[in-house]
């Protein structure tokens, strides 16, 4: 018996079986995109009410006061406070007074805190990782919370810690007498170290400095100032920071080398290449974004140094460990010149930007000449 079957056109009727149900489409194309969108703006949006209100409105306000002339009493907002517009900003380069000598003072010291902060401790943190990593080594989970150990550790205690190993008698000075070594007044010596250097030489007398570095300067410092390097007070926070700050870089160089692939290493190693070669021509290129991202948020930390100022030497002595971001605290909430104080904290932001910008073509113009040297190796 054979089955009638109906065209499309023709019409089932009142008691034709049911048709399997249609699966809903989803939207597709602009209108789907739409949909997320909106629904990840909504999930993100407590977190960008936060950063409005507690970092960008914060930020606008400062910029607005570093424009005025206020003294932290008034509302800046209802016109009690005189608009002085960039003149916050000349003074610092421009007007021969006290405030723009202590501004390059700080700019000269937290120059050599960066120059060799940022190297040391990217250096430092580097080997740690290196160390750590190897497979032969027994008890690297040991040795890993001992370096990542100080970096989690409170500033302000360590900081304080400090202050007694290196006193004029303390744990320091008595170990380098063992050595036959006398140890310096580390946090009331302002000398220079280029010139204890050059003064232990015997080229330089410190006393007596040559008429032309010391008769002329720029910006308000002489040469003689410019040229002296970080004071010995300055050298004892370097240290301390160096020490505080390689663990938290040492993971982040740790992780980047165990994504490393195995069969790269072992490529090298049956190539003949021993351990510096391996080290220079197939881990650094590898670490090279790691690398970037550890200097970038070493130049940000070691521009905005405050904490170790204030708890072991308020700038002192001499101001040879004053820096700009503790100057900006200074002249904001203790002589009550907040369109001062604001001005040098967006001089100091202008400054990292501009740091980071020339670090960021440094490396890529080192890493296009690494490519085009690869390309033509494999030629």
């Amino acid at each position: 018996m054979s089955t009638l079957t109906t065209t499309s056109g023709a019409d089932p009727g009142p008691h034709a079986p049911a048709t399997a149900a249609r699966t809903p489409r989803r939207p597709r194309g602009p209108r789907r995109e739409g949909r997320q969108g909106m629904w990840g703006w909504l999930f993100v949006s407590p977190m960008v009410v936060v950063l409005g209100l507690f970092l960008a409105l914060p930020v606008v306000m400062a910029l607005w006061v570093s424009l005025l002339n206020w003294d932290g009493q008034s509302n800046p907002f209802s016109g009690a406070a005189d608009f002085v517009g960039l003149d916050n900003y000349e003074g610092l380069f421009t007007d021969q007074g006290l405030t723009r000598t202590l501004f390059m003072t700080s700019l000269r010291n937290n120059l050599y805190y960066v120059l060799l902060v940022v190297p040391l401790q990217t250096a430092l943190a580097l080997g740690l990782a290196l160390a750590v990593n190897r497979r032969r080594l027994r008890g690297k989970g040991a040795f890993r919370t001992a370096f990542y150990f100080p970096s989690v550790t409170s500033s302000i205690a360590v900081s304080t810690v400090f202050l007694f190993l290196f006193q004029s008698s303390g744990a320091v000075n008595n170990l380098l007498k063992w050595v036959g070594i006398q140890g310096p007044n580390w946090f009331t010596d302002p000398r220079g170290l280029v010139w204890v250097t050059l003064a232990g030489t015997g080229l330089v007398d410190p006393d007596t400095p040559p008429s032309a570095l010391a008769d002329h300067g720029v910006l308000g410092l002489s040469w003689w100032d410019w040229l002296s390097g970080p004071s010995i007070a300055m050298c004892t926070i370097i240290l301390l920071v160096v020490w505080t700050t390689s663990g938290t870089f040492m993971l982040m160089f740790l992780a980047a080398l165990q994504d490393i692939p195995e069969a790269q290493l072992e490529s090298a190693r049956l190539d003949g290449a021993n351990r510096r070669q391996t080290l220079r021509h197939v881990i650094l290129p590898a670490l090279r974004p790691i690398l970037f991202l550890v200097i970038t948020l070493g130049l940000i930390g070691t521009w905005q140094v405050f904490d170790q100022v204030y708890v072991m030497s308020q700038g002192q002595p001499a101001n040879t460990t004053l820096t700009p971001a503790f100057l900006s605290y200074s002249l904001s909430f203790k002589d009550a010149q907040y369109g001062t104080g604001a001005a040098i904290s967006f001089v100091l932001l202008a400054i990292i930007l501009v740091m980071t910008g020339i670090q960021r073509l440094v490396l890529r113009e080192s890493d296009g000449r690494g490519r085009r040297r690869t390309r033509r190796i494999s030629r």
